[in-house]
């Protein structure tokens, strides 16, 4: 036995509802009968606190692979400063004009090598990943451990 309710819906709602129950080729009644059903059952509320649960994991490890990411390449940064300001000697001023035209030049040649890496996908962090991985292979074989 079923109890009869009318409802009123919004032009766009009412829409939604029945290009949905068409397209599953069910009638709409049905399509109502399982939404409450659903947003009334006593789960509800855990089902949507462990959907929502799985997203925050899943937002918490991008965040965590980003800071790595940024970790690595601020130190890499810092440690390619460190070594240039260590070895590279100042120059007399006449020299200077020379050096900056120089510099633009080589500069211009970064940013185009730049463009060319970013546009192939290729990472600094992934870099690091496959040069490190190997080595550690390698080491952990010559170590007499295996």
């Amino acid at each position: 036995m079923r109890t009869k309710h009318t409802i009123r819906l919004p032009p766009d709602i009412a829409g939604q509802l029945a290009d949905y129950a068409s397209r599953k080729r069910v009638p709409q009644s049905l399509v109502v009968e399982t939404a409450l059903s659903s947003y009334l059952s006593p789960d509800n509320s855990e089902r949507m606190e462990a959907a929502l649960g799985r997203r925050l994991d899943r937002l918490t490890r991008q965040v965590e692979r980003l800071e790595r990411h940024l970790t690595i390449s601020n130190e890499a940064l810092a440690l390619f400063v460190r070594f240039w300001l260590t070895v590279t000697p100042p120059l007399p001023d006449t020299a200077q004009p020379a050096a900056q035209a120089k510099g633009r030049e080589r500069y211009e040649g970064f940013v185009e090598a730049l463009g060319r890496r970013l546009a192939k996908g290729q990472t600094l962090a992934q870099e690091v990943s496959q040069d490190v991985v190997p080595k550690a292979g390698i080491s952990d074989q010559t170590d007499g451990s295996s």
